[in-house]
């Protein structure tokens, strides 16, 4: 079971970890944690990593893509963390904004559907950091895809899959935006459409209610899930997440 990803979310807003729900960034508070007393990125890692061995992170940093504020001056402190691996998404909007983020040492960086300018920064992308570090983010709402680019957003999230597929990206990730923070649970049902037609990678965030859903998602044939509220408030007993260690 090892090489099913369990990848803690820190979600980023004001330069602090924010508890993220069904994508209503202006509500988004300080996290609250039983297990971390603090809501600064960088204690939260640390204590992530001594304590409960975790070594690979998402990042989404919401003042990036909210604001166009990035937050570099964290960012270079939590890749100073030894012996971590960092995925981030700071709201990528075109091949300036690669070219930027390609010489920081990131594991991954996400394109996500929701801020890029173009389908040509997925093609920038896979040409400036290459196929195995990056990630495209299919981001939606209920179902739906959310983006800027007026053709993709009446698009059946397959549609754009496909697409996808023929631009040569090898690893997505799914995230519903209604579903994060909710703890809903199950699979939708486009996830599991989405994971018979695309051979690469299949990363999924959002939703995860209780560790039935972890092995629901593994079972499937998924690569790994995104997880924030049912780790942070004790939902999924990090003892049973040793499996996939």
């Amino acid at each position: 079971m090892s090489n099913f990803r369990i990848i803690p979310v820190i979600d980023i807003l004001n330069s602090k970890a924010v508890h993220a729900i069904k994508g209503e960034r202006s509500k988004y508070k300080p996290l609250e944690s039983n297990l971390i007393n603090s809501s600064e990125p960088i204690e939260i890692i640390k204590v992530l990593k001594k304590d409960f061995n975790f070594k690979e992170f998402y990042i989404a940093d919401l003042d990036a893509i909210i604001k166009n504020r990035p937050n570099m001056d964290l960012l270079s402190e939590i890749l100073k963390i030894p012996e971590i691996n960092v995925i981030v998404d700071p709201g990528i909007k075109d091949k300036e904004d690669l070219l930027y983020y390609s010489k920081y040492k990131l594991k991954k960086l996400i394109l996500g559907l929701e801020t890029i300018n173009n389908l040509e920064v997925v093609n920038d992308g896979l040409k400036i950091l290459g196929e195995y570090k990056l990630i495209v983010s299919v981001d939606m709402f209920k179902g739906n895809l959310i983006s800027k680019i007026k053709e993709l957003k009446t698009q059946n999230p397959i549609k754009i899959v496909n697409t996808l597929k023929k631009f040569g990206v090898r690893e997505l990730l799914l995230l519903d935006l209604f579903r994060v923070g909710q703890k809903i649970g199950g699979i939708p049902p486009i996830y599991l459409k989405i994971r018979k037609i695309f051979k690469g990678a299949v990363l999924v965030g959002g939703g995860i209610k209780d560790f039935r859903d972890v092995l629901n998602y593994y079972n499937n044939k998924f690569n790994g899930i995104l997880i924030a509220t049912a780790l942070y408030d004790g939902s999924i007993s990090m003892d049973k997440l040793k499996i996939f260690k």
